[in-house]
Formats: structure tokens, C-alpha cells, sequence
């Protein structure tokens, strides 16, 4: 969805609306979808500088990077945005510390999609996990280890002993 800087009006341009991504199109591929994304955006011009604030709603689903099970990961986020135009990019080096979270546009255009898109990608955690003390699964049996203890004992090494016999082993 393209918006053309020159006709937003004075007073600012409000969108609401759902966008369809894929999970192709995602940081983590391996999401899916649960609701489609919900976006409320207002865009205000000024000068030659854009100004996008919005906040998008959704729900995913991910896999938990330790027990390997989907979870629920709901989605409310807010964001604020400058653009500037193309020509000011050459200009970046110039700008104080202030600009670096600024971007720019190209062709008196905005895409709309990609800046929803990417603001979805920007709130999705480095370790997706289904809960903060999720202990993943049994090394022994492969059992998820939240469902019970499966009672496989698992031998805890001394770490202060492996050193040693790394270094007896070099010895031989």
C-alpha cells in the first residue's frame, strides 16, 4: 500500500486496516499466524518530513526454542517513525545523534506494508520461549521436561574437572 507524500492532507491521514503477511516474509519462518496483523496509523506531513505513528495488533504462534512446542505470542506495539526525502540520505554523516533512527523515502512514496512489516519483525524475541523458565527437554529421553519428570538421571559434570582432564588427555 503506497502513499503518495504530496497527497497527504494538511491536517494528517489516519489508516486502519488489517494486513495479510506471510510467514515467508517473517524474521522467525517458522510462525504462524493467528490473526491477521491489525494496524492503526496516522501520518502527519511536515515540511518535507514525514511522520508516522502507529500501533499494530496481532497474534502468532511460535516454537519454543527449547522444548520445541508452539505457544501464543500476542502482539501489541507501538510505534513512532520519521521519514525523511532520499536526497537528505546523503546528508546521514551530518546529522547528530538524534537522526539515526530516522529513514527515508523514495519518490515522494511511502509503503505503508513494509513499515508494518517491519515493525512486526522488530518486536519478535531473540529466544522465542513459552515460558520464562521452560527447562526444554529430557537429554536422556526426549521427553518435554514441563509435562513431569520423566526420571531419567542426568549426570552434572563438575566443570572445574573437565579442565583437568582435557589437560591429562593432552599429556598422553
Amino acid at each position: 500500500m503506497l502513499i503518495d507524500i504530496d497527497k497527504v492532507p494538511k491536517d494528517g491521514l489516519r489508516l486502519s486496516r488489517n494486513f495479510d503477511f506471510a510467514s515467508l516474509e517473517l524474521v522467525e519462518e517458522d510462525t504462524v499466524f493467528l490473526q491477521p496483523v491489525q494496524a492503526d496509523v496516522t501520518i502527519k506531513k511536515m515540511g518535507d518530513e514525514i511522520w508516522i505513528k502507529g500501533r499494530i495488533t496481532t497474534c502468532l504462534s511460535f516454537v519454543c526454542s527449547r522444548c520445541l512446542t508452539p505457544f501464543e505470542f500476542p502482539i501489541d506495539s507501538k510505534f513512532d517513525l520519521v521519514f525523511l526525502p532520499e536526497e537528505f540520505h546523503e546528508l546521514k554523516d551530518e546529522f547528530d545523534d538524534e537522526g539515526i533512527d530516522q529513514l527515508f523515502y523514495q519518490n515522494r512514496q511511502i509503503d505503508i506494508r513494509e513499515v508494518i512489516l517491519e515493525q512486526l519483525n522488530l518486536t519478535f524475541p531473540a529466544k522465542p520461549l513459552c515460558a520464562e523458565r521452560c527447562e526444554g527437554i529430557c537429554a536422556v529421553c526426549g521427553q518435554i521436561r514441563r509435562n513431569g519428570n520423566c526420571g531419567c538421571a542426568i549426570e552434572e559434570s563438575d566443570t572445574r574437572r573437565e579442565k583437568i582432564k582435557i589437560f591429562v588427555k593432552d599429556k598422553r
